[in-house]
């Protein structure tokens, strides 16, 4: 069964995202970016449940937004105004509808790394 997940690592202090906003749009849709769900990040850094899964996966075009900005300034960080990073955006495809979608974010207020992971 197929499924999509993701976590959030804060690079700039060495620990989980905790509590962080995020929101999954289908893209490329009528209307267009759907949204299909939000939820925060818990104390690991992860959702507590997949984003998709079993037949709410579909092939297609989707984006994460992650509230970086509002995470740091939670944390007490100062950031510029406006900030370097204050939502970041990840557009990916799904191509295989039963396969296991791992999509994490390595985030600092002026940096950000993704890949597909396991």
């Amino acid at each position: 069964m197929g499924r999509l997940t993701t976590h959030v690592l804060d690079t700039a202090h060495g620990h989980p995202g905790r509590n962080m906003a995020v929101r999954l749009y289908r893209a490329g849709q009528t209307p267009p970016d759907s949204l299909l769900l939000e939820t925060r990040t818990n104390d690991d850094g992860r959702c507590d449940s997949p984003l998709l899964e079993g037949a709410a996966m579909k092939a297609g075009t989707y984006r994460l937004e992650f509230d970086a900005g509002a995470y740091f300034r939670g944390l007490g960080v100062t950031l510029p105004d406006p900030a370097f990073l204050d939502v970041v955006r990840i557009d990916f495809g799904i191509a295989d509808e039963a396969a296991h979608y791992h999509v994490p974010l390595l985030v600092s207020p002026f940096g950000y790394s993704t890949y597909r992971g396991s």
